[in-house]
């Protein structure tokens, strides 16, 4: 979904022996094949990922007894559910039932690879968390550059590093992480020195919404690079608030159906820490860079925030995190939210029918919702009616945003 936390996740599985690497970048083949499997009720994501694995079927010396497909699932609503069965029975379907697609659920929180997959799911977390912090850093670069193109190729330059690190095997997760904090000081240390001139006054966007909308440029056709060219800059919600989520409805579950007192609660807050101190160290390297970009604390306070509104006990999926980040950005000075799903989409739907109430909850901040379906529009035109919006709310606004120490208003040049 998210373009670095992919490459690094599949340097996680290098480490462990098992060759690895991410489907090629999606292309107008890829809604061919993807439209050629599918009844066209189906959302743009499932269209996107069977037609990104379709294509590698078509590849060259493609040998289907070789090869495996990662395609996780989940519950709730969201009919990502469906995608790993859907998948079998199209490559059944096609000849290719070979071909193995690993599905872990987030029923148990990602832990269905077994207790062999051990060092792969630490690995991987840690792939997800460095991802979200490399995207981060691309996101609040890029539009102050003084030279286009910059940022973009120091991103790939750093993620190729520090993939590099996340491929090494027999490294223990202390040592791992120190490599990965290492990596991330140098990069944190080049992006300092792009040629930028940081003033304040941007209007500052929120994008949350669907997971793999929001997350893959293809399916929402680059809209955080749309909403930069027009003079605005980007919040992206990350990756790891989807992994923190289910986490927190596993332990719902354990606690629903076993109380706090057995085992499966104890290995879950285990978990769970292990989790949390891997994160802090590595967002401990890169932390004063990130003042006025900080992730909430843990998912419980993004939660609490969609209370009133989406109450997370009785709504499932994106739609709570969605509500709940939309009120927490707001609370650190953003100037407008964008949801980004796909057409028809459930938790897309149900946001927007609550979306009026949290504006008015939040000095009606605008807030729009951008469905795509894989067949062109005029985005343009609708990001650029919102960034008047968002200017008009950036000049009434009472809720200040905050900027890190660089924002000096003078340009940084390399030296």
């Amino acid at each position: 979904m998210a373009y670095a936390s992919a490459r690094l996740m599949s340097g996680a599985f290098r480490s462990v022996g098992i060759e690895a690497r991410i489907t090629p970048h999606s292309s107008a083949d890829t809604l061919e094949l993807g439209g050629l499997v599918s009844s066209g009720e189906e959302c743009l994501p499932h269209k996107v990922t069977v037609g990104d694995f379709l294509r590698i079927c078509r590849e060259p010396g493609f040998d289907p007894q070789k090869v495996a497909f990662f395609m996780p699932t989940a519950q709730g609503p969201c009919r990502f559910g469906q995608y790993a069965p859907y998948l079998r029975r199209v490559l059944q379907e096609q000849g290719l039932g070979d071909v193995l697609v690993l599905s872990p659920s987030s029923a148990d929180g990602y832990d269905g690879l077994g207790d062999s997959a051990g060092e792969v799911m630490r690995s991987g977390w840690m792939a997800l968390v460095v991802g979200d912090i490399l995207a981060k850093f691309q996101l609040k670069t890029r539009p102050y550059e003084l030279t286009a193109g910059d940022t973009d190729a120091l991103f790939e330059e750093q993620l190729e590093s520090i993939e590099a690190v996340m491929a090494k095997p027999n490294l223990s997760p202390s040592r791992r992480i120190a490599r990965l904090q290492s990596a991330l000081i140098i990069m944190r240390d080049c992006f300092r020195a792009i040629p930028a001139r940081y003033e304040p006054g941007r209007p500052l966007i929120g994008l949350v919404g669907e997971i793999f909308c929001r997350l893959n440029t293809f399916s929402n056709e680059d809209v955080a690079r749309r909403i930069e060219r027009l003079g605005g800059e980007c919040w992206l919600s990350d990756i790891s608030e989807w992994v923190w989520y289910t986490n927190w409805r596993q332990q719902q579950d354990i606690v629903t159906e076993q109380g706090r007192f057995n085992l499966d609660y104890l290995k879950h807050c285990l978990k769970t820490h292990k989790q949390h101190g891997y994160e802090h160290s590595l967002y401990a390297a890169v932390r004063q860079d990130l003042i006025g970009y900080e992730e909430p604390q843990e998912v419980g306070e993004i939660l609490r925030l969609s209370e009133p509104f989406l109450p997370p006990q009785g709504c499932l999926g994106e739609m709570v995190l969605s509500v709940g980040k939309t009120i927490y950005l707001y609370g650190k000075g953003a100037d407008g939210i964008i949801d980004i799903s796909p057409f028809t989409c459930m938790n897309g739907v149900v946001c927007e029918a609550i979306y009026p109430s949290v504006s008015g909850a939040c000095e009606l901040l605008p807030i729009r919702n951008l469905y795509f379906d894989g067949v062109n529009r005029n985005v343009e035109r609708d990001l650029e009616i919102f960034l008047d919006l968002a200017r008009a709310y950036q000049r009434r606004k009472t809720r200040p945003r905050r900027y890190p120490a660089y924002f000096e208003g003078v340009a940084r040049l390399s030296k």
